[in-house]
Parts: C-alpha cells; sequence; structure tokens
C-alpha cells in the first residue's frame, strides 16, 4: 500500500474510534494458476456507506463473493462483529446478516412484488401439520416496508416485470434490507438507470445507512461513489492499493490509484530524495 497523503487511512486500523462491523484480514484467493486476490485487508465501520472500487479484473466480485459466501478464501479470514466467520454459503452470510443485491438483481418476473420481498422467507397460518401461506399478512408486511421509501410502485400484487428498471432495483434493496441485515453489499446498484431513478435509488441507500444499515457500494461511477459514500476502498490487480475518506480526497486522487499513476507518483518522488 503507498500512502502519500495525510488522508489516506492506516490500514491496521489503530487509528479508529469504533470497531468495524466487517473486516477482510489478508485474504488471497486464487483459481489454479491465476492469482484473483493478493493479501487483501479492508474494513467496514458501522453505518456508513463504504465504496469498492477498481478497474474490471481488479478482483472486486471475487471479493464481494467471499464476503456472501459464494467463495472461501485461499487464506486469510473474515471478521463480521470482531468475530472470525467462515460462511460456507451465501445462506450463512445472510443468517448471520449479510445480504447482497447484485446486478442481476435475482428477481422473478413473473411473479407478484410481495412474493419476491418473502422467496425463501414465506409466512405461514394454520395448523402444524396444514399450514398455508398467509399471503393477506405478506402483502400487508410488504406495503408497510415499501412505504418507508416513498416508492411509487404499481400494486404490490402486480408482477415484477411490470416495473420499471429503477423500481426493480428498489425492490431488490428492499428485500435485502427486510430481514435485520447488518451489512448490505450491493454491485452497481444504479447500472443503467436514467438520472431520476438513479436519484431514487440513492435516496434509498441513504435512508438505509439512516436507519444503521453498513452498505458496501461497488461502482465504477465515481461521482456517485463521492456523493454516497463515507469511506473508498482501492483495488489494483488484486491488491488493495489505499483506503480513503471520502470528504478528505479527490476524484482524481481515486482515479490515480485505480490505474496505478499515484504509486508511480510516489516512487518518483522516493527516487528523487
Amino acid at each position: 500500500m503507498t500512502v502519500a497523503d495525510a488522508d489516506f487511512a492506516d490500514m491496521s486500523g489503530t487509528l479508529m474510534v469504533d470497531r468495524p462491523i466487517l473486516e477482510v484480514v489478508g485474504v488471497s484467493m486464487s483459481f489454479g494458476a491465476v492469482t484473483a486476490l493478493a493479501d487483501v485487508s479492508m474494513h467496514m465501520m458501522p453505518g456508513e456507506i463504504t465504496g469498492l472500487v477498481g478497474d474490471n479484473g481488479a478482483g472486486k466480485s471475487t471479493l464481494v463473493k467471499l464476503i456472501a459466501g459464494v467463495l472461501q478464501p485461499s487464506s486469510g479470514e473474515i471478521r463480521f462483529e470482531g468475530i472470525p466467520a467462515a460462511f460456507g454459503s451465501p445462506a450463512a452470510a445472510r443468517n448471520a446478516g449479510i445480504e447482497t443485491v447484485y446486478q442481476d438483481l435475482a428477481l422473478a418476473p413473473n411473479m407478484p412484488v410481495w412474493a419476491n420481498i418473502f422467496t425463501g422467507r414465506e409466512m405461514t397460518k394454520g395448523p402444524q401439520f396444514l399450514q398455508i401461506l398467509d399471503r393477506k399478512a405478506m402483502i400487508e408486511r410488504t406495503r408497510a416496508f415499501l412505504s418507508r421509501y416513498d416508492m411509487n410502485v404499481p400494486p404490490i400484487e402486480g408482477a415484477v416485470e411490470g416495473l420499471s428498471g429503477g423500481q426493480r432495483q428498489i425492490i431488490a434493496i428492499a428485500r435485502a434490507a427486510a430481514w435485520g441485515s447488518r451489512v448490505i453489499i450491493m454491485d452497481e446498484p444504479t447500472a443503467a438507470l436514467g438520472v431520476a431513478e438513479t436519484r431514487a435509488v440513492e435516496a434509498v441507500i441513504r435512508n438505509l445507512r439512516d436507519e444503521g444499515h453498513s452498505i458496501l457500494i461497488i461502482s465504477h461511477n465515481l461521482d456517485q461513489v463521492f456523493r454516497l459514500t463515507d469511506a473508498i476502498w482501492v483495488l489494483r490487480r488484486g491488491q488493495m492499493v489505499g483506503m480513503a475518506r471520502a470528504q478528505a480526497t479527490t476524484p482524481n486522487r481515486i482515479v490515480a490509484m485505480i490505474t496505478g499513476a499515484a504509486e508511480a507518483a510516489d516512487g518518483a518522488y522516493h527516487g528523487r530524495a
């Protein structure tokens, strides 16, 4: 890690006052002879929006899959609320309180909004030996939950295929937040959305932070990263090259770290010394 600016934090965490809610500690991941991540460390602070940026192939998707339990690291560990967490599956990560919203959203377009919110967590009623779906209760709870986000959506009983791209994104985010999740990971949350829909999705993300969720956003849109995030981590060629508080750095500095120009500049500076 090359850190030439005072605005970049110590990755050891010694300067932090609060304990991170999520830590990646010395994680490496290899696929045969290919090393996707090499000794990567990062952390997320509770109640903050954290950005993860880097060029294509930097290792962002691999890191997200490790945190989400899709993959297990070749070495290193992930700590959740200070405790080593070996998530053997996405279900284990979800049960611990980590939800992930991928770019494909994983919504069932032919199913109604309420059914997508409750997929895998259906409410039932009746005696134990003859339980049936409690459709009315799920519809009511879905309506109450979505009303928190000032959404203009078709009827809760309408199919998701009738929603706009932005509305689908908000449904996917709402589903992730509906089950007491502590950490929500969002992969390119506004890709291919228009200006108005992007603004609506970003408002939902801010609301979630204000409610106490910790959010990790993976995005190529640096304008969005600076609008939303509290801290920005930069991956380059499978290595974590630095972290900065968003208010204490600039887009140019982040771009320089993404491309390697910052490292080259620091090397030239030390060479002259």
